[in-house]
């Protein structure tokens, strides 16, 4: 059984990087489970509060289903050209301290997909997560890319997946994803 942690770098209700982590979950294949995991009730990094109050249990929950899953697929936003802040955020809490980071994403294969209303996807904040994942020491997957524009067209008013092309680029990208994860056991 492989284990990927679903990761979505937004809070916002009708999220289409939501809806598209739910959509990867749905389509894993047989032997393969996706396990969302919410980025809401981090608070935001702030080095006093670690060190008065420790790790919050939030960021506690978070470290600990990555640390034992057998994969990490974040569902990146592009805001501004680059990674959102809550995603950041969440992602460096996680790596707090740094002498736990490395159970937590040392050697941890990482793949990165991501939706957007724009007309080249995420393709900007796809790019601006690998200084972060390769100074955490993830290993990239770099088997596919799946950026998703204009991204109104293909979610609904809830933020469900509904374009069937992308539905089966999705599969395709989530197989073949845990197909490395399978052969890198």
């Amino acid at each position: 059984m492989v284990t990927i942690v679903g990761l979505s770098g937004s809070l916002r209700r009708h999220s289409y990087n939501s809806g598209l982590i739910r959509a990867a979950a749905a389509r894993a294949p047989e032997g393969v489970t996706i396990d969302i995991v919410s980025i809401a009730g981090i608070p935001l990094y702030d080095g006093d509060v670690e060190a008065q109050d420790g790790i919050p249990p939030a960021v506690a929950t978070l470290k600990d289903r990555i640390a034992a899953a057998d994969g990490l697929l974040i569902a990146t936003p592009e805001y501004n050209n680059s990674i959102p802040g809550v995603l950041k955020n969440a992602i460096d809490w996680a790596s707090r301290p740094p002498a736990d980071s490395g159970r937590v994403f040392a050697d941890k294969p990482v793949a990165v997909i991501g939706a957007s209303p724009g007309g080249f996807g995420t393709i900007l904040s796809q790019t601006a997560w690998l200084p972060v994942l390769r100074s955490l020491g993830c290993r990239q997957w770099s088997g596919g890319r799946l950026l998703v524009s204009r991204a109104g067209k293909a979610f609904d008013a809830e933020g469900e997946l509904t374009d069937p092309a992308v539905l089966t680029q999705l599969e395709e990208f989530v197989v073949a994803f845990a197909a490395s994860l399978h052969r890198g056991s």
